[in-house]
């Protein structure tokens, strides 16, 4: 089964659980460290909203450890998606193209090899969020960084570790916000 099949057959299953008001807005693939796949589905009702993580077989999650594991590595994914190549992909590459074709500085070929190649790396939605994706997302955009000569720093290092306290902050939105009972914490 295809994954947009599969997304849509676990919203249809996940319905059940909207109270009166609310509707499901949205349904996420993640595969975590474990490689089991999970689905972050988020529910809302005018500006509130509520948060149910369902197996394969669209029972809801209450291992507070595991539920974390799902929504952190979706959240992460998101993350390096929004932040790699600077955020602006398709204007980085313009820009590499036009300076090619001004300057043709020595090493635009491989920059611009590496601007392609991240942009082929990254999975448009419909997309499962796992650390092998998260992985090749960092990779490409690592190449992508040394071939612009950032080799000591990394910008995009420094975007994924400023936004790890919004993906706290969403896994603990998640846990406050839970349709189902969750494990205690320990």
């Amino acid at each position: 089964m295809a994954l947009a099949e599969e997304l849509e057959s676990v919203a249809a299953a996940v319905e059940r659980f909207a109270q009166e008001g609310e509707e499901l807005v949205g349904v996420l693939a993640a595969e975590p460290a474990s490689g089991e796949r999970l689905y972050v589905c988020a529910f809302e009702r005018g500006e509130e909203r509520s948060w149910l993580v369902v197996d394969t077989e669209a029972a809801p999650l209450e291992d507070r450890a595991r539920v974390r594991e799902a929504v952190s590595i979706a959240a992460v994914c998101e993350l390096a998606e929004e932040n790699a190549g600077g955020g602006h992909l398709d204007e980085l590459r313009s820009q590499l193209l036009t300076l090619r074709l001004t300057e043709n500085p020595e090493g635009i070929e491989a920059a611009e090899e590496a601007a392609l190649e991240l942009e082929s790396t990254l999975v448009p939605p419909p997309r499962v969020a796992s650390p092998a994706y998260l992985d090749r997302v960092g990779m490409a955009t690592m190449k992508l960084e040394r071939a612009l000569g950032d080799a000591q720093a990394s910008p995009f290092a420094a975007s994924m570790q400023a936004g790890m306290g919004s993906v706290e902050e969403l896994s603990a939105e998640v846990e406050r916000k839970y349709k189902a009972e969750l494990s205690p914490k320990l």
